[in-house]
């Protein structure tokens, strides 16, 4: 019985240890509570998500913006969020098999607006509300942390990062530890059968030790996550939800976040 409390012990010992984020770092750069996800767009305007005019009206708003970069074969940090155009436009291909000039005969979703470069995103923002910038992180010789980085490095306005991926959280601990980084993590969806023990690592945030996030963004099906909250109540790091699409879903995942990721509606910026 005593060596079974003590094994215990340990492995919850263990446990608290590998999801410990990065302490006495209040990351002031979410400077509201409200961002718009992938910028305030509007299909039936005219207005696609991670566009130019998306991002120009979240800013007329005064919400925060949500946004994804990643890079094109010629090296160039663009906007937006799948890997491949096949969503956006119907085309099956990868977004790293263009270069930023062939993305310009792209229209997204049918409408007149093409992929813009993060620096035209940045441009247009400048500093009037905080950006959360989503790394979309396909291998870890991509070299896109250090491309994004550097057209941050003197960014006027408040801004951090997040990603799934851990080596992109682990790039910014090393080489920018002053840049405020989020982990984030999902709950697996029902059907998933036969996953990867890397999902559950993910999952559960048992890579905060190595990456030691500021904050973690989570899914809102994943509000009773026990490491989130965990993280979020006894170590005192902020929680962002994602993706708020109805003042009834905000309503119910209120008390387990700090920040809110919503797109579909406009959430009372004074709640």
């Amino acid at each position: 019985m005593k060596r079974m409390k003590e094994i215990l012990l340990g492995a919850a010992g263990a446990y608290l240890a590998a999801i410990l984020p990065r302490l006495g770092h209040h990351p002031k750069e979410l400077a509201v509570r409200y961002y718009a996800h992938r910028g305030l767009h509007d299909l039936q305007q005219g207005v696609p998500e991670n566009s130019l005019p998306a991002f120009k009206r979240a800013v007329e708003a005064g919400f925060g913006i949500e946004l994804d970069v990643q890079m094109t074969k010629d090296g160039q940090v663009v906007v937006f969020h799948d890997f491949d155009l096949k969503r956006a436009a119907g085309v099956d291909r990868q977004i790293d098999s263009y270069t930023y000039e062939e993305l310009q005969s792209v229209p997204l979703f049918a409408s007149r607006e093409k992929v813009p470069l993060f620096s035209e995103v940045l441009s247009l923002v400048n500093g009037q509300v905080p950006l959360i910038v989503e790394i979309k992180y396909k291998n870890i010789t991509a070299g896109v942390c250090e491309a994004v980085q550097k057209l941050l490095k003197n960014y006027p306005g408040p801004y951090c990062i997040e990603s799934f991926h851990p080596q992109a959280l682990m790039w910014f601990r090393r080489y920018a530890p002053q840049v405020t980084r989020g982990q984030l993590a999902m709950r697996p969806r029902d059907m998933e059968k036969g996953r990867k023990p890397q999902y559950a690592v993910a999952e559960h945030l048992l890579l905060n030790w190595a990456t030691k996030p500021d904050f973690i963004a989570y899914d809102i099906r994943g509000r009773y996550s026990l490491s989130k909250n965990l993280c979020r109540k006894l170590y005192g790091c902020p929680s962002i939800a994602w993706t708020v699409q109805t003042k009834k879903e905000l309503e119910e995942v209120r008390r387990y976040y700090d920040y809110f990721i919503f797109e579909g509606f406009y959430p009372e910026v004074s709640g």
